[in-house]
């Protein structure tokens, strides 16, 4: 049945109502779909997508979550068939033990397969091996008139290509064909850089192009000679007989962290100007200058947000605001960064790495250049005056938002940045004439 919430994004900004429903099976989906009236449908995972993506504020919102069976798999070849609502974190926990571990992953392992397709998630090894897209082999859909379509690189390849990074609004995922990659075991050899600035981390980064997985903490409060100084994190699964060098100690503390919740530290007045300077500077200087080696488990490096249940909520009840975009200049990057430092609203989380080469066009993210994520409080006009300055950089030098962090991107340069998208609606309109399938993000961009 049909139940109206109250919905919102990872950034818990904005909060929307919607009618919502959970089934359990593709014959409650399919149910659910032709019980919607005329009422337009999205599809909403796990709610990590950061703005408004996954938001349809008066609509129909079908919550896929329960919708996660594992359906085939391979072990010779690590393909796996599975239904959108899977997670990767049930990817991980059953197929780890067997050798296998996800082709791309992002900051967290709690998104679904159809959202990781919907955004075409990127992760520290974009430069090696792409989006989670370029792992996908084909896809079942649920079409805005009601057919089911399983499309691939051969067989309806424009609706394969526009439903990954597609935000949703092609239709509902219903299951996935993605190959897994085999692992020897859980452990991730891992280098710490210092890098004393954005000059040298541009030196490191371009050093570091051998390693599979990299990815650099930055601290975007700090001006002058060290702007951009970070701390990079670089590696790769480790190699078959290697162990763990955490004993007893960090599992208790590592168990202990899992147990921590974000909840009862909601307050807007955790994080401001002097703790976020505060924080970074212990931060950056808890690791000494040079290059450090150690072995770690998948889930710090990977995941280090996830050992912090609801994290979401040191900003307070008012939320806040991802900006990440990806810029193929380095004086770009450097205006970016010393625009948010003389804003003096740092972000206290703020991760910088380098994109390699492949670009899909339409509505994905990546494309070679440096990307910029950071976290801000949403502090309402002066925030978002700042963020529509920093537009303007990205659009001087062709650079772009990501869409699945986003959550106040303007139409006008949304289209600037993405020229493909006329080409994208062209293609949904074709298996969505009637607009069923809809977002807050899509209406906001014209694309709904």
């Amino acid at each position: 049945m049909w139940a109206q919430k109250k919905i919102s994004g990872w950034g818990r900004y904005p909060v929307v109502e919607a009618d919502c429903i959970r089934p359990e099976r593709r014959s409650e989906l399919l149910a659910a779909f032709e019980d919607r009236g005329d009422e337009p449908l999205l599809a909403y995972g796990l709610g990590r997508s950061y703005g408004d993506a996954a938001l349809l504020d008066g609509g129909r919102v079908v919550m896929t979550r329960r919708l996660d069976r594992m359906l085939e798999f391979d072990p010779e070849s690590g393909w796996l068939r599975c239904e959108a609502g899977v997670s990767l974190e049930q990817i991980i926990h059953t197929f780890l033990p067997k050798g296998f571990f996800p082709p791309v992953v992002p900051g967290t392992q709690f998104v679904t397969v159809g959202g990781a397709i919907g955004c075409n998630i990127h992760g520290k090894n974009h430069h090696v091996d792409g989006c989670f897209g370029d792992h996908v082999r084909s896809m079942e859909i649920l079409t805005g008139k009601g057919d089911i379509v399983e499309c691939s690189r051969d067989v309806e390849p424009e609706l394969f290509w526009a439903t990954i990074g597609g935000m949703g609004l092609t239709g509902l995922i219903l299951s996935v064909e993605v190959q897994l990659y085999r692992v020897a075991n859980p452990y991730i050899e891992m280098e710490t850089v210092r890098c004393e600035n954005l000059d040298e981390f541009f030196v490191v980064s371009e050093e570091s192009a051998d390693f599979s997985h990299t990815v650099t903490w930055i601290d975007c409060a700090k001006r002058g000679a060290g702007m951009g100084r970070g701390i990079m994190m670089r590696g790769g699964h480790a190699k078959a007989g290697t162990q763990h060098e955490d004993g007893a100690v960090m599992e208790l503390a590592d168990h202990v962290m899992r147990m921590i919740d974000g909840r009862p530290f909601e307050s807007n007045l955790w994080l401001n100007s002097a703790t976020i300077s505060i924080f970074n500077e212990v931060y950056f200087r808890k690791t000494p200058p040079g290059t450090h080696r150690t072995v770690v488990g998948y889930e710090p490096f990977f995941f280090p947000l996830d050992a912090v249940n609801n994290w979401n909520y040191i900003y307070g009840d008012r939320g806040f605001l991802q900006y990440q975009m990806v810029v193929p200049d380095n004086e770009a990057t450097r205006e970016i960064i010393d625009q948010i430092s003389a804003s003096g609203m740092g972000s206290f989380l703020a991760v910088i790495k380098d994109f390699g080469e492949l670009d899909h066009g339409g509505l994905s993210f990546p494309m070679k250049g440096t990307t910029l994520a950071l976290d801000f409080p949403n502090l309402g006009t002066p925030l978002l005056d700042l963020m529509n300055r920093l537009d303007d950089v990205v659009m001087s030098c062709g650079g772009r938002v990501y869409l699945g962090k986003d959550a106040r991107l303007s139409e006008a340069n949304f289209k600037t940045m993405y020229p493909e998208w006329e080409k994208w609606k062209d293609i949904r309109d074709k298996w969505d004439p009637d607009g069923v399938f809809q977002s807050d993000l899509g209406r906001r961009l014209g694309l709904s």
